[in-house]
């Protein structure tokens, strides 16, 4: 194995880099595409329109990735990781998309997105309100909201005709234990795939089972180029400033996935250039995945453990892997062999995804001690911010922008409260002892 895969800027084998470009793939694939199946099936949008979007995610996640890794001016990190759709706006898309269509979404991540890359520059002068506390209150929040709609997959798909059939059941199940199987009983490569060999595993049971339906396949053509603006853009005040909140909320998430790099890969700190980089190519990405109708991208957690696993910080061998997802999204046919996914297959990865989001959102929140103002931080924030996200209904007093803006996600709702709450509360004596007996040493 060339050691220069250890290296940030060192130029490996170009075997090598193959090797480690797909696995970052192999781990984000599915991460990738989930977002755009989950939101298409919400707005009941045509299979058809599902396989371009699947396309056009690849793609998406694959430019994004180049500009982290290779940064033009103020836009990206020089750190090596890997965009891709991203679970956190999956909520609120739904909500934007139900009321205004398809086009509103992306009218909204749009705008967002622009705003967010020029707030973006200026990241090193609050970049301290940003605590574990905070950006761990998030993550959870994430998790929990989107526990609901794994098992609703897992079932068979909300509004399908045979909803909790033994069949959907025992497929999601299957999915599930073979997940579990590579996970935990496989320590060579294949652990690091098992969501992939799952799902694969899904599909081959699926097949027999009689319920893939491959005419799609067959009639998707071989290469098709992405065009933007394919899936329309339309701009609305209160979609734009429910969305802008959300980005608000991701970007905390890029912070910490970033920061993890720097520090499990790296061994040191991230600076402010790089913190502030991989915001604003966050951002900037993400308005030009809406350019070509996808969810805004972000930071995966997924290849920041592959990352802290392997050591491997080459930017070139990531870069292999943002080539080979920019060349799955010129070919329909893989698109379309996505987009037929038994619900069930895809819930029986999704219910573990979902609920390791909940365990990295504890995980972070334990980084600091949960004494009495952090753990009542958490408390208001799931308590109040995630509660109405869960029950809306408890704003109809309010005006239907307002209800737009705070009753749409709960994810949104904990971060602004973390957020507050962790600049107004007082720290507790213990801790400005510690901190008095850190400065000191």
């Amino acid at each position: 194995m060339d050691k220069k895969v250890y290296e940030l800027d060192g130029r490996p084998a170009l075997k090598d880099s193959l090797i480690f470009g797909l696995q970052h793939v192999v781990a984000m694939f599915v991460g990738n595409i989930a977002p755009v199946i989950i939101v298409c099936n919400a707005l009941k949008l045509p299979i058809e329109v599902q396989i371009k979007l699947i396309q056009c995610a690849m793609f998406v996640a694959g430019v994004a990735t180049l500009f982290q890794l290779y940064p033009i001016g103020p836009i990206g990190s020089k750190l090596p990781i890997v965009m891709g759709t991203s679970f956190t706006f999956v909520p609120t898309a739904i909500a934007i998309g139900t009321k205004y269509g398809f086009s509103a979404i992306m009218g909204a991540c749009f705008v967002s997105g622009i705003i967010i890359a020029f707030l973006g520059i200026f990241l090193k002068s609050f970049r301290k309100y940003f605590s574990p506390i905070v950006i761990g209150t998030v993550v959870l929040s994430i998790g929990l909201s989107l526990l609901p709609v794994g098992m609703n997959y897992f079932a068979g798909g909300q509004g399908a005709s045979d909803f909790g059939s033994f069949s959907n059941l025992f497929l999601g199940f299957i999915v599930l234990v073979v997940v579990l199987y590579f996970s935990m009983f496989r320590k060579d490569a294949t652990s690091s795939a098992a969501i992939l060999i799952g799902i694969l595993a899904g599909y081959i049971v699926a097949f027999f089972m009689g319920k893939l339906d491959i005419s799609q396949i067959v009639s998707a053509s071989w290469i098709s180029i992405p065009i933007p603006f394919d899936f329309g853009i339309t701009f609305h005040i209160d979609a734009i400033i429910s969305m802008l909140i959300v980005f608000a909320i991701s970007a905390m998430e890029t912070i910490g996935n970033s920061s993890a790099i720097a520090l499990n890969g790296l061994n040191r700190e991230i600076t402010d250039k790089e913190l502030s980089g991989a915001v604003v190519a966050d951002a900037v990405g993400s308005s030009f995945a809406a350019i070509f109708g996808v969810l805004p991208n972000s930071a995966f957690g997924q290849n920041v453990s592959i990352i802290s696993m392997t050591k491997v910080v080459n930017r070139f061998s990531i870069a292999t892997g943002a080539g080979i997802l920019i060349l799955g999204g010129l070919f329909p046919k893989v698109g379309s062999l996505i987009a037929i996914m038994p619900s069930s297959v895809l819930g029986g990865a999704a219910i573990i995804m979902f609920a390791m989001i909940v365990i990295a959102g504890i995980n972070m929140i334990t980084i600091e001690p949960l004494n009495n103002r952090n753990s009542m931080i958490v408390a208001v924030a799931l308590g109040l911010g995630f509660g109405v996200g869960m029950v809306p209904g408890a704003l109809d007093v309010f005006p239907q922008w307002f209800k737009m803006v705070f009753g749409s996600s709960g994810v949104a709702n904990a971060g602004i409260i973390a957020f507050i709450l962790n600049i107004v509360l007082p720290k507790e004596e213990k801790e400005d002892v510690n901190l008095l007996e850190e400065k000191v040493s």
